[in-house]
């Protein structure tokens, strides 16, 4: 990872210490001496993040996110759970296919070893602290160096988890989800659940294992797996229906793991369509849910929802939450955007309105659970320094705070609702509730349409009118 030469923490004991309590926690494991008490600060030109309200100027001060604030019957803080990605946030250097990384990060010295991922660690609660963020979400890779054994990469995982753990006691802010990485390594170019080489198939499981362990250790809420490379790039070498009924099988092996350790946190499903692969078997929701039904798994599962792989999808954000909210498997969310003149997973923050207005439309219908809205989003290769990481998550957790204050309004004064209504008044004619309880047939209808001759007049959909009704909402909000 690409840094200034400073070093941080253990390597450099001249760093002002952060604010906040201390603990006499130390504890050693394989090399990672953790140390509450030696806590120095990443961030020393920024403080805390509050909330100052709409007419602020200020760009590190919450303009709409005010975590007291009760919206819908919740504070906002427990409507929203905001959520920070390990990855993006603390593993991200900026590198694209054409250069590489840019990011200035001070407090990584740029190695994999066991201390630098402990260093890291204490720097990122720092920065959850600082934003009052109430979660965080990682990979077991992205917070502990994988070994040149799985031994040596679980001992390394322990080691920083004991660090995470000390953290989540010093500053309070939660595990909102684990999982696996599962894609990075070369082992896993044919897939790790569905992969042509059993022998990978057991490292995964056996990685999944450990990262459910540590999941529970830490009281995550959700185990998420995201399938990147759980898929195909060419059918001629795929045997399709064998690689689903390993991962179905796969599923069934960590339901029944996390009964044995009694991890009762909600497992996860994270829909994309493709990229790495031509077609991952996760493609949207009507495709995991699908595979749930199939393979009898839909009373563990729930879907995460990402926003940018719902584009990549061709669907809309709103389509996908609904689709999942309306068969009860709406879990949580991946809170991001996608530019949609580029045909890949650009992972940036959402700030615009409209789509986290409609967002939370979906989420204050159906509720998140134990889900959270997770900031799976990274700074442009462009915003290297340290500071920009707060911008960016302000920006948006205030457009998803405008939000969710615009439809609840929209919700509570009914302004969508009666329009829907209208428009399906029929249905709840005598014939449409005959119709919906499974009491007519074919041949009635027939009857009557022949006796009708004609159906009756259909009436406008409205669109533009409930396009405008959502401006003034905006506009007023």
């Amino acid at each position: 990872m690409p840094h200034n030469g400073v070093k941080y923490l253990c390597q450099n004991p001249g760093f002002p210490r952060a604010a906040g309590p201390s603990f006499s926690l130390r504890t050693e494991q394989a090399g990672c001496l953790t140390n509450a008490n030696s806590h120095m600060t990443a961030f020393p030109e920024v403080s805390k993040i509050k909330y100052e309200g709409p007419k602020s100027d200020n760009p590190l001060a919450f303009r709409w996110y005010n975590p007291d604030e009760v919206v819908a019957g919740k504070t906002m803080k427990d409507q929203l759970r905001f959520a920070v990605t390990y990855w993006h946030t603390f593993r991200g250097t900026g590198a694209d296919p054409f250069g590489g990384g840019t990011m200035l990060r001070p407090w990584d010295d740029g190695t994999e070893s066991v201390e630098n991922a402990c260093n890291r660690a204490r720097a990122a609660f720092e920065f959850f602290e600082k934003l009052d963020a109430p979660f965080y979400a990682f990979h077991d890779r992205d917070v502990a160096p994988e070994g040149s054994t799985l031994a040596e990469s679980n001992a390394n995982l322990d080691a920083v988890a004991a660090v995470l753990a000390e953290e989540q006691q010093r500053t309070g802010v939660k595990l909102l989800w684990g999982t696996a990485n599962m894609f990075s390594n070369p082992r896993f170019m044919h897939g790790a659940a569905t992969t042509c080489n059993v022998e990978v198939y057991a490292y995964a499981a056996a990685q999944v294992k450990k990262a459910m362990e540590v999941t529970k250790e830490l009281g995550g809420e959700n185990y998420v797996f995201w399938g990147g490379r759980e898929g195909y790039q060419n059918l001629y070498n795929t045997d399709m229906k064998r690689e689903l009924d390993h991962l179905g099988r796969f599923f069934h092996m960590a339901v029944d793991y996390a009964k044995e350790i009694g991890f009762t946190g909600q497992f996860l499903i994270e829909p994309k369509p493709k990229e790495p692969t031509k077609h991952q078997y996760d493609s949207d929701a009507a495709a995991c849910l699908n595979f749930l039904r199939t393979y009898d798994l839909t009373d563990h599962f729930k879907l995460n929802i990402e926003t940018n792989h719902a584009t990549l999808a061709g669907h809309e954000m709103m389509h996908e939450l609904e689709y999942a909210g309306m068969q009860d498997a709406l879990g949580s969310i991946d809170a991001n955007t996608g530019d949609l003149l580029l045909g890949w997973d650009t992972d940036q923050f959402a700030t615009n309105y409209y789509l986290t207005t409609q967002t939370m439309l979906v989420l204050l219908k159906y509720g998140l659970g134990s889900g959270g809205v997770n900031f799976d989003a990274k700074v442009r290769r462009e915003s290297f320094e340290p500071v920009d990481l707060f911008y960016a998550h302000i920006g948006s957790m205030d457009a998803f705070a405008r939000g969710l204050k615009i439809a609840a309004k929209i919700i509570e004064d009914g302004a969508l609702n009666k329009i829907v209504d209208d428009r399906y008044r029929s249905w709840d004619s005598d014939l449409g509730k005959k119709i919906e309880s499974g009491q007519a047939s074919f041949a009635e209808l027939e009857t009557l349409m022949f006796d009708k001759g004609e159906a009756c007049a259909n009436t406008s959909g409205r669109q533009e009118l409930l396009e405008n009704i959502v401006n003034r909402y905006i506009d007023i909000a």
